[in-house]
């Protein structure tokens, strides 16, 4: 089954997309190409085609013309999940980083006793335990009924992801020459990293999610 949002008033502008329910196997419905990403590879993303397809009023998800709200109110829900994914990604690289640097030893001593590195890694460990707690936070917020979440939500799924692929970076640098070969699992975890600030909106849209809420919260107050 899968959700689909269409115009089914151009005249309206964002008010004229409704959602609807699409079950695989509808006549009409069906599968482009499958697309080869450069992350998140087992994840199988295809084209969806529909030719000639006719859909019941039945099927529509909610009510004509809200499917543009929709998004936006599932949106809210769904990008703390992304952070999640992000901050995930993030620490796992942390974790690597500083096991690799605690053993990979050059001119007789292990890297991480270098200042230099061991910086490097604190930086790191700073922005994941931040976005480790905007995160949490936000979760906290949505679990205890909150449905005005947006700018938090927003916050959390930018600020996670941008770490994640700032601390992936700094991950692949730790590694060197091997965190850039696919026989360890650090170029993996960059290259996963880069999706985190695609979708669910990019971290430009969430920037101008987060600039909007705060024009409105300074105007509620006065």
């Amino acid at each position: 089954m899968y959700t689909v949002i269409a115009m089914t008033d151009k005249t309206r502008g964002a008010r004229g997309a409704t959602a609807f329910l699409v079950d695989k196997g509808t006549p009409g419905f069906s599968f482009g190409k499958k697309e080869n990403k450069m992350g998140i590879r087992a994840s199988s993303t295809y084209e969806l085609v529909f030719e000639d397809c006719k859909i019941p009023a039945s099927a529509i998800l909610g009510k004509e013309g809200h499917g543009f709200l929709s998004a936006m109110k599932t949106f809210d829900m769904s990008r703390p999940g992304v952070a999640a994914q992000a901050l995930g990604i993030a620490a796992g690289a942390l974790e690597d980083a500083v096991d690799y640097a605690r053993t990979r030893e050059q001119f007789g001593k292990p890297v991480i006793s270098n200042q230099g590195l061991r910086f490097m890694l604190a930086d790191m460990a700073m922005k994941v335990e931040t976005a480790r707690a905007m995160v949490y936070a936000t979760a906290r917020s949505i679990d205890s009924g909150d449905r005005n979440c947006s700018k938090e939500s927003a916050i959390a799924k930018c600020y996670a992801s941008d770490v994640a692929m700032q601390v992936t970076t700094d991950a692949v640098q730790v590694f060197g020459g091997y965190g850039y070969m696919k026989e360890y699992p650090m170029e993996k975890r960059m290259r996963d990293a880069k999706i985190t600030q695609i979708y669910e909106g990019t971290n430009q849209i969430q920037r101008e999610v987060i600039g909007q809420c705060l024009i409105k919260e300074a105007a509620a107050k006065k």
